[in-house]
């Protein structure tokens, strides 16, 4: 059943309350990064001791690693640095590799052909997840390793086209293992009916498969519902919470896409609401029940087009939701803050990043500061308020690089000459020096960033 409203929803559980039993599922060192967007998958970084503001106008690095083309955000645990690279000459290899977390020595790395055929050749998209001692690693063509997270050993392994058939998306596999239990989930896309699989993370043999639904490129996450565990994710036709233990679909609620499908954010998920945001389809807020699970509506919003949005069209940047409000990159690079209650509009801020199509900035929270990172590789520490972004602190962490551009010149090339006004044509990637799209990790009082020719570390606490 489904439930629909037009008012703001009651919290049923606060975010303390979920904060609070999440961390039971914490990984034994709460300073680690050991998956995607953190600890619970949700942007937050624990730790205090952390910098106010920073020195100067370039952050110094403590040390950098040499590494190839890719988006795979760094992952940390236990003492190392994870990602995945992909070197595409001579014969385009897929890499999964590990670097001591004090120095950024190359400790392992596992490679595998891979022969890209979506619609551009960068990459991996997806970030290793550690736990338990072991290492899971997902391609963009949906080859998925097991690997002894010290000595890079292969534990297991599947292989697109061997054994499984997956959906060929536009861009390719590019949601993070999530290791709930005895499993290791992946949206992937298995034919038939394994939108979302299932295996036992020791053995690889697969345990459950749901959904028919074409993939999407969102991670999944686990949350806590009506006393259990839920899993949910956000496919190419729904939004879905799922038995993590069996596949069993406790709910579903339909996002049909207008222009194919482009969901990349994650669901945020703050309390009992639920809010989802994609280029082209707008925004949702949903709100969960407290007596049994399911899902109802709260509101809609979508605009007219890419260029005139409402409440927020994300694309690669997954919002915030801190104190009723919601606060992400639009579709542009605008900066916006959004009533969670209504959707309705707060303010644009057109200074984070520059304006582009697909323009992209990562936020974390620490305490009552947020850390920005934006595609042009400054990180920014800011307040976020109702009113606006207070800027406390910006400096140049990393240096862009054009290698994440070259399939999709021709893409904004031509949207660029469709557009009706010369002065409001989107910036073409010939015109940049490139972009940092990759996810920090913040571990250890340090941040980790990677762009195609570097994994760097940097130091940010207190001394």
């Amino acid at each position: 059943m489904l439930h629909t409203r037009n008012s703001a929803p009651p919290i049923f559980a606060t975010v303390f309350l979920v904060a609070a039993l999440l961390c039971l599922s914490l990984p034994s060192s709460a300073d680690d990064w050991p998956q995607w967007r953190g600890p619970n998958r949700d942007g937050v970084w624990h730790e205090t001791g952390i910098i106010e503001s920073f020195s100067g106008t370039r952050i110094e690095h403590k040390w950098r690693a040499k590494i190839s083309n890719g988006y795979s955000s760094p992952t940390v645990a236990d003492g190392r640095v994870y990602l995945m690279d992909r070197v595409a000459e001579p014969d385009g290899l897929e890499r999964i590799l590990c670097f001591d977390e004090e120095t950024g020595e190359p400790l392992w790395s596992h490679a595998y052909p891979s022969k890209y055929s979506v619609s551009y050749p960068d990459g991996p998209r997806a970030a290793v997840t550690v736990a338990d001692g072991r290492a899971y690693s997902l391609g963009t063509m949906g080859h998925l390793r097991c690997l002894d997270a010290e000595s890079g050993e292969v534990l297991w392994e599947k292989n697109p086209g061997v054994d499984y058939e997956i959906w060929r998306t536009a861009f390719g596999v590019c949601t993070s293992p999530l290791v709930e239990g005895g499993l290791v989930i992946v949206q992937i896309g298995q034919k038939p009916d394994g939108c979302i699989v299932a295996w036992d993370k020791a053995t690889g043999e697969e345990r459950w498969r749901a959904l028919e639904d074409e993939p999407s490129y969102s991670s999944p996450l686990v949350i806590e519902q009506a006393g259990r565990r839920v899993l949910v994710c956000w496919t190419g036709d729904h939004i879905a919470g799922i038995n993590p233990t069996n596949g069993e679909v406790y709910w579903k609620f339909p996002t049909p896409p207008n222009k194919g499908v482009i969901n990349i954010a994650d669901p945020v998920i703050a309390g009992d609401r639920v809010f989802l945001s994609s280029f082209y389809d707008g925004a949702y807020m949903l709100y969960l029940t407290e007596d049994t699970p399911d899902i109802g509506l709260v509101w809609r919003r979508e605009g007219r087009s890419e260029r005139k949005t409402d409440a927020l069209h994300a694309i690669n940047s997954t919002p915030i939701l801190w104190k009723d409000h919601i606060y992400g990159a639009d579709s542009y690079g605008e900066f916006r803050g959004i009533d969670a209650a209504t959707g309705d509009r707060l303010f644009e801020d057109l200074s984070i990043v520059p304006r582009s199509r697909w323009a992209t900035v990562h936020t974390v929270r620490n305490g009552n500061r947020h850390w920005i990172f934006n595609e042009k590789g400054e990180l920014i520490i800011a307040e976020l308020t109702p009113e606006g972004v207070r800027q406390i602190s910006r400096a140049q962490l990393i240096n862009p690089t054009a290698g994440q551009y070259s399939g999709t010149y021709s893409q904004v090339r031509k949207a660029t000459e469709a557009a009706a006004d010369a002065n409001e044509q989107i910036r073409t990637f010939s015109q940049t020096s490139g972009v940092v799209w990759s996810h920090p990790a913040y571990a250890n009082k340090h941040v980790f960033i990677r762009n195609d020719n570097w994994l760097i570390c940097a130091d940010l606490g207190q001394h």
